[in-house]
């Protein structure tokens, strides 16, 4: 135990001095990093193999110590291990692949690399996320890296596994009192000219051959909601994963100049009050 203890003290100066002194012949900050990590590690690794030689009396209880070793790299690195065999799986169950858009541990992006330990991801905005301050559906320019064992943990979804396409809605709010079968119509025909109906069929169709999945419906539709304060319609359409945000914005444009024209005014809950004062009569 004393020759253990003066072993460890000994090698912790020799590291850092060994790591300074190979670290000065490289002018690259981050060069010098890796050596003098480099050189860490290289220590670390003598002193184990010095260390197993002090304790060569004890090999004859090989077997216990090496159980009790194993038991406790197991436990310290459940991590590790949970990153690895998510890893595995991953490739295994095709899970997604490099350039798919998923959202895995909480983060929405496009894959980039699939390592044993983690996942890179290209992030996209979420409106529904607190960490992004992009809230459509658009790169951020962060880089993300998320442990493979959260495949584990949290559901994943993959918006191009097996479809390109995906189902997209535009809700809008209709006063009572306005031709609501006219905005109807509009927000169809809008529906119609941003629908990607076409592509997402023969896409559904080679799904198919794969999967044993009903006929989706992939035409366009609206949808109507009557509520206490406007009539609600909700045209329901099929656009690919990546054009989704620029589709919806472009249709959203369109539907509102033709309102205008139409007259038709978008309902709030908001309340206007007009106030009129009465014509003094001269009596007080």
């Amino acid at each position: 135990m004393v020759t253990t203890v003066v072993m460890i003290v000994l090698a912790v100066p020799v590291a850092v001095v060994a790591g300074r002194l190979v670290s000065r012949r490289s002018g690259d900050p981050y060069n010098r990093y890796y050596l003098r990590k480099a050189v860490h590690y290289g220590v670390a690794v003598v002193l184990v193999i010095a260390l197993a030689v002090v304790w060569r009396p004890f090999a004859g209880r090989i077997g216990v110590v090496l159980g009790l070793a194993a038991a406790g790299v197991a436990f310290a690195m459940q991590d590790v291990i949970g990153a690895v065999a998510g890893w595995v799986s991953i490739l295994t169950g095709r899970q997604f692949r490099v350039g798919d858009r998923v959202q895995m541990g909480g983060v929405h992006g496009d894959v980039l690399d699939i390592s044993p330990l983690r996942t890179k991801i290209l992030e996209i905005g979420s409106a529904r996320s607190e960490t992004s301050w992009v809230r459509g559906r658009q790169y951020t320019g962060r880089v993300v890296s998320v442990s493979n064992k959260a495949i584990f943990s949290e559901p994943v979804y993959n918006s191009t596994a097996a479809l390109d396409y995906l189902w997209e809605e535009l809700t809008v709010p209709v006063r009572h009192g306005d031709d609501w079968r006219l905005a109807e119509r509009i927000l169809r025909e809008e529906a119609q000219w941003a629908s990607s109906s076409q592509g997402a069929r023969e896409a559904i169709e080679q799904m198919r051959r794969r999967y044993p999945v009903g006929r989706a419906d992939v035409e366009p539709r609206v949808f109507v909601r009557i509520t206490d304060d406007w009539v609600e319609l909700a045209a329901r359409f099929v656009v690919q994963v990546r054009n989704a945000r620029a589709v919806k914005d472009d249709m959203s444009r369109r539907v509102l100049d033709r309102f205008v024209a139409e007259g038709i005014a978008v309902a709030s809950a908001t309340q206007e009050v007009t106030v009129r004062s009465e014509p003094d009569d001269g009596r007080s």
